[in-house]
């Protein structure tokens, strides 16, 4: 048996746009301030499938669904990780689970957490876990500039 281990990262900036919406984790967060990108910028699902794509050593969701292409323009990014969780299976790898850090100073994360879990589980067709944690005040995250995420995700096959 072979096992492999891959790490994503995600970072966006809050939008100054008030009808963007905050999606983390293919949940919608009503009332919160949403993050600017090209797909929905959900920053929960990007790290889960560049982790994911890492490990199976085919390269980033940059490369997959890159921003200068408008098919990706509002893309809804838990289809995107179904998408990659099947690239990942058609490469002959089993996802054995994905397990994400998110780091921002809001929303949250706690009353969404088991729905965001649900969400990014059935997309990867294994489990994901969400662990939320604050910056305390330090550096762009800390002043509430935008939301990161890091995820592992463990490969077998």
């Amino acid at each position: 048996m072979a096992v492999r281990v891959g790490q994503g990262f995600d970072v966006h900036a809050f939008s100054e746009d008030p009808a963007r919406l905050l999606i983390l984790g293919g949940v919608r967060f009503d009332g919160e301030r949403g993050l600017a990108g090209h797909s929905d910028a959900d920053v929960v699902a990007h790290a889960c499938a560049d982790a994911l794509l890492g490990a199976a050593g085919l390269g980033d969701l940059g490369a997959h669904f890159p921003d200068t292409d408008e098919r990706w323009r509002g893309a809804d990014s838990v289809a995107l990780l179904t998408e990659v969780a099947g690239l990942v299976r058609a490469g002959g790898w089993t996802v054995g689970n994905v397990d994400c850090a998110v780091v921002c100073e809001r929303p949250k994360l706690a009353p969404c957490r088991a729905a965001m879990q649900e969400r990014l589980s059935a997309a990867v067709g294994a489990p994901v876990t969400v662990k939320a944690n604050r910056s305390e005040g330090l550096g762009a995250i800390g002043r509430g500039e935008g939301i990161a995420c890091w995820a592992v995700a463990v490969l077998v096959s």
